[in-house]
């Protein structure tokens, strides 16, 4: 009897779940479907190459496709090698004692922190302390900080994943440790340190509150080179969104642009999580025949 009740709660338990699942795939279909209905009759070759025309009420989206570009740059040169050699730190080096424990804990109560804190944050630490001044690098250097415990959390738990004996093994052998992290443990880590990182990047990219306060520009349509562009404010997908849909002047005339720049920021993300996926799948190929 006891195991016919553990049967039926697990059909049960299994059935909420598919339910939950069939139901955030319906909604996600339904605003995908809603968002490139309304923007497809925009979205053209010239609409994304093409600059802002007429106050912004005509044009394209191109500078705010290259500051978006410029700033995730920024981000990804940033948090990504901070954020791994963390990781790599906190579990193949540091003391497993008390402080590691609340410098972990730290770490994910960040990452759960709203992006407007970041924000804030970025503009009193590169804008008035340190006087970077509103620009690409302000902007890039604030989403690094919110991508950063999305990094550091989703690498070392790759790293968990590899088993104890592959270090023990090179250690045996006479490898120094980090010959032993470099060989035995990076190789089969990496596909979940990549998918963390890209998606936390993925995140970044479409977020609006870091980059308001720190260098976005309502109407910026040149970029100069590399490496004046870093010190310049910059128009960017997400904050171009946020003015076409609720501030600009002229709401009902631009809404197809908004909608047109909703769907190419769906786009890049959606390419970002498919790449995530795609390196992760070819790494497990790889180290799966060794």
């Amino acid at each position: 009897m006891n195991a016919r009740i553990r049967k039926w709660q697990e059909k049960l338990g299994f059935g909420i779940l598919i339910a939950a699942t069939v139901f955030v795939i319906l909604v996600l279909v339904v605003i995908l479907y809603d968002i490139f209905s309304k923007g497809s009759g925009i979205l053209s070759w010239e609409f994304i190459t093409s600059k802002p025309r007429k106050g912004m009420t005509e044009g394209g989206i191109w500078p705010a496709i290259v500051g978006t570009f410029w700033v995730s740059l920024v981000t990804v040169v940033f948090a990504v090698p901070t954020g791994l050699f963390a990781a790599i730190y906190l579990n193949e080096y540091a003391a497993q004692n008390r402080l590691v424990r609340v410098i972990r804990i730290a770490i994910r109560n960040l990452s759960g922190v709203p992006s407007i804190v970041y924000g804030l944050f970025g503009f009193t630490l590169f804008i008035m302390i340190l006087k970077i001044g509103l620009s690409v690098l302000a902007g890039g250097l604030t989403l690094g900080l919110l991508t950063l415990p999305w990094t550091i959390t989703a690498s070392e738990e790759a790293l968990k994943t590899v088993p104890m004996s592959y270090r023990e093994g090179a250690l045996a052998l006479g490898a120094t440790k980090w010959q032993t992290i470099r060989t035995n443990v990076l190789p089969y880590a990496v596909p979940g340190m990549l998918t963390g990182t890209i998606l936390g990047l993925a995140r970044a990219a479409g977020e609006t509150a870091p980059i308001l306060f720190t260098g976005a520009a309502f109407f910026w349509p040149l970029l100069p080179s590399f490496p004046k562009v870093l010190t310049t404010q910059f128009m960017a997908l997400p904050y171009h969104l946020f003015i076409m849909a609720t501030q600009h002047h002229a709401i009902v005339k631009v809404r197809p642009i908004a909608y047109g720049t909703a769907a190419v920021l769906i786009g890049l993300i959606l390419i970002m999580n498919a790449a995530a996926v795609y390196i992760r799948y070819r790494f497990r190929k790889k180290y799966k025949r060794l």
